[in-house]
């Protein structure tokens, strides 16, 4: 009999445990969604009216020859310029700063193009039934990254600073690629040549200043699309150090959506001297656009 207590009592005391567990893992995502939404709304408060309503291919004359090419495979005469994006990815993250621990994710994001900013929401599956929630923004000229367990144990949690607002707003640069009008001299961009297959842009936002290669090619079909991006120095954190580090992305299979050609799977890397360091590879699973009226 006391055997049998003490058994009911270890099973009591494991189903309080995970009734904690579940308790707290509840609270994690409800805090969690709350501070998502207070991002959204920061997003949504930060836009302005954007101008001009309509793409000109007027405005592309005298940009380099690979950015004209795309941009007038990619938009057509009087198309309304984008306002704001929804995006949902699917993938693997590599949770390693040196070798190959690839964990699946799924996310969410919103993109607002005038004023340029973007707010992404991930879940990192690093075991079953355990997540890590990731934040990761540019708001207002401002960067944000957080990390927690299940939403509620932090892992990362840092905001403000001109190292983080440069590496988000090179995210958001090098992902304009899903968002094309964002990718107009009128919106902000200027271009320069590289040679006959790549340009590079320059965007200014406040007091941050960011410039990638982008790289176009053709796809199976022979239209011209955006097949990779680059930085000769991107703010990367090693050790709590930020080390400005080569980094990349690459593009493929191309698909249309709202008639605008753009890549539905990914890939981004650190270019160190030991060789590429991969730590995304994502599949765009759906995208919804506002349109300025």
């Amino acid at each position: 009999m006391g055997r049998l207590l003490s058994l009911k009592s270890t099973a009591a005391f494991a189903a309080l445990l995970a009734l904690g567990a579940v308790a707290a893992s509840a609270a994690g995502h409800r805090r969690w969604r709350a501070r998502t939404a207070a991002l959204h709304r920061a997003l949504a408060a930060s836009r302005t009216p954007i101008r001009p309503a309509v793409f000109d291919p007027g405005e592309l004359d005298g940009l380099p020859e690979p950015v004209q090419r795309y941009l007038r495979a990619t938009l057509r005469a009087g198309q309304p310029l984008i306002t704001g994006v929804r995006l949902w990815h699917r993938g693997r993250f590599n949770l390693s700063a040196t070798g190959s621990t690839w964990r699946p994710f799924v996310s969410s994001q919103v993109v607002g193009t005038c004023r340029p900013g973007f707010g992404w929401d991930g879940r990192i599956r690093v075991a079953p039934g355990l997540h890590v929630f990731v934040h990761d923004a540019y708001v207002a000229g401002e960067g944000v990254l957080r990390a927690a367990v299940l939403g509620v144990v932090p892992l990362a949690d840092q905001r403000g600073g001109a190292a983080l607002a440069e590496g988000e707003l090179m995210r958001y640069l090098a992902e304009a690629a899903w968002y094309p009008t964002a990718l107009l001299p009128s919106q902000g961009l200027q271009w320069d040549d590289v040679d006959p297959d790549s340009a590079r842009a320059t965007l200014v936002d406040g007091a941050t200043r960011v410039a990638l290669v982008f790289r176009f090619g053709t796809d199976t079909d022979g239209n011209t699309v955006i097949s990779g991006v680059s930085a000769e120095r991107r703010p990367r954190t090693v050790g709590g150090q930020v080390v400005a580090t080569p980094w990349n992305g690459r593009f493929w299979a191309h698909a249309l959506h709202h008639g605008m050609r753009i890549p539905v799977q990914g890939e981004v890397a650190w270019q160190l001297a030991a060789g590429p360091l991969p730590y995304w590879r994502g599949t765009l699973s759906r995208i919804e656009y506002d349109f300025a009226s």
